[in-house]
């Protein structure tokens, strides 16, 4: 038998974020027209953080944005995002764009500065969209619609039509719509950048209290040092290059 006693208060060493990454970028590249606008990126996002990825204008932030996301295939390395039931990991690059559009629908969300929400829908409508995409009926949709809206303040706006609403309301639909599928990352590209300086403070403030959680990551490219700073790390690029550790 063994006797061995073990300390109860003793706990496991916490996983480096190398260990525990959710998406990982291995050298990967992109170039435009023979421009480098991505040179070797190498980044590991795990869950549960905020990662601001901030630089210069034409530094390469967006770029990045778009080849973890899938949206833009590298051209070189790999782009690795670990499958919801722990079998392993799938390299975004090395997919068909079905199953790169496929895996945006079902794991990504995405935050633009304009929002890109369709005017002629309800606010309602434009949450619902993702999960109708993915195959949900509408009842379904409509209901998990509503009770993102109305976990973002948004009760009894539901069915007013995006030109009805306030930027900063505007811009909650559109994190609603980035939720409501309960993806593992979510994207936003300059979310704040379009808003005055108050409006812009509280969509940040329901972006990091939504965003990330035990199984979920959030990026944020930004200009602004101030959102960048609310983040749990940053992420510096010049001339598509990451500067310092990622």
């Amino acid at each position: 038998m063994d006797t061995t006693r073990v300390d109860p208060t003793t706990s496991p060493p916490a996983q480096s974020r190398e260990q525990r990454w959710l998406l990982q970028a291995r050298g990967a590249g992109k170039s435009f027209g023979g421009t480098r606008a991505l040179i070797d990126a190498a980044v590991s996002i795990a869950p549960g953080e905020s990662v601001a990825i901030t630089g210069p204008s034409g530094s390469g932030k967006s770029t990045l944005l778009h080849v973890l996301a899938g949206i833009l295939p590298a051209e070189h390395g790999g782009v690795f995002l670990r499958r919801g039931d722990g079998s392993g990991s799938d390299n975004l690059v090395a997919l068909s764009d079905a199953a790169r559009s496929a895996i945006r629908l079902r794991r990504f969300g995405f935050v633009f500065q304009q929002g890109l929400l369709l005017p002629e829908l309800t606010a309602t409508e434009n949450v619902a969209l993702p999960l109708l995409l993915a195959g949900a009926s509408r009842a379904v949709a409509n209901t998990r619609a509503v009770a993102e809206l109305q976990r973002l303040g948004l009760a009894g706006l539901e069915a007013r039509r995006i030109g009805q609403l306030s930027g900063g309301q505007a811009q909650r639909v559109a994190i609603a719509r980035a939720l409501v599928a309960d993806p593992s990352v979510i994207f936003a590209d300059e979310p704040t950048g379009a808003l005055d300086s108050h409006t812009a403070e509280e969509v940040l403030e329901v972006l990091l209290a939504t965003g990330p959680d035990a199984h979920r990551a959030l990026l944020i490219v930004t200009h602004d040092a101030q959102v960048a700073s609310r983040c749990d790390r940053v992420i510096r690029l010049r001339d598509g290059r990451i500067e310092g550790a990622a």
